[in-house]
């Protein structure tokens, strides 16, 4: 699922505002020696937390449909975890991080409900839409000068984005054939007189 995310990530930033710039876009720690290595401006989107949203766990079970219809089987209901990224630009000058971080946000902020049809794989199956954030108010324990410091680089301006997912909780049961014929009853008589009535 997360993988998932990553690739969807991927598609937007290397769209919209930023459509043929060749800009790359990476998930490697922002740390020193990654930044000594870089050659080329990049967008760095760095998984730095990952936790349930339990204000969306839901009890009970879902059913599922096939193309009939007809429910074919019976599952939990996913569970939803907030994947929360760091997105910083790396260029040459600030200026031009600034101008980067400015079209990641012209790409991301229209994007507030990513639908089924624009998620890949086993999250597209789902049939949910996945909400998205940017730059809004961090709820997450670590403050941002505290993920910085445990990378050991200097703080730089960056942007908290986050992906509400949905992950699938099994296990998944089969259910019963579907009602083909009406109900029937039928009245018998005491000591095994023939039936009085049926309908």
């Amino acid at each position: 699922m997360i993988h998932e995310v990553d690739e969807v990530l991927k598609t937007l930033l290397k769209g919209g505002a930023m459509t043929g710039s060749g800009i790359d876009v990476a998930f490697e720690a922002p740390t020193r020696d990654w930044a000594a290595r870089r050659n080329a401006p990049v967008i760095n989107t760095y998984l730095y937390d990952i936790r349930e949203d339990v204000n969306r766990r839901q009890r009970g079970q879902m059913a599922v449909r096939d193309e009939d219809a007809i429910i074919v089987k019976r599952r939990q209901p996913p569970r939803w975890f907030r994947l929360s990224y760091l997105v910083t630009a790396w260029t040459k000058t600030p200026q031009d991080e600034h101008r980067l971080l400015s079209a990641v946000m012209a790409t991301l902020l229209p994007r507030e409900l990513l639908p089924p049809s624009e998620l890949p794989g086993s999250l597209g199956a789902l049939g949910l839409s996945v909400p998205l954030t940017v730059a809004g108010i961090q709820t997450e324990a670590r403050s941002l000068a505290e993920i910085w410091s445990a990378l050991g680089g200097e703080l730089k301006p960056s942007l908290d984005l986050v992906v509400t997912a949905p992950f699938p909780a099994f296990p998944e049961y089969d259910a019963g054939p579907p009602v083909t014929e009406g109900a029937t009853v039928r009245v018998g008589g005491i000591e095994g007189d023939p039936p009085m009535a049926e309908g």
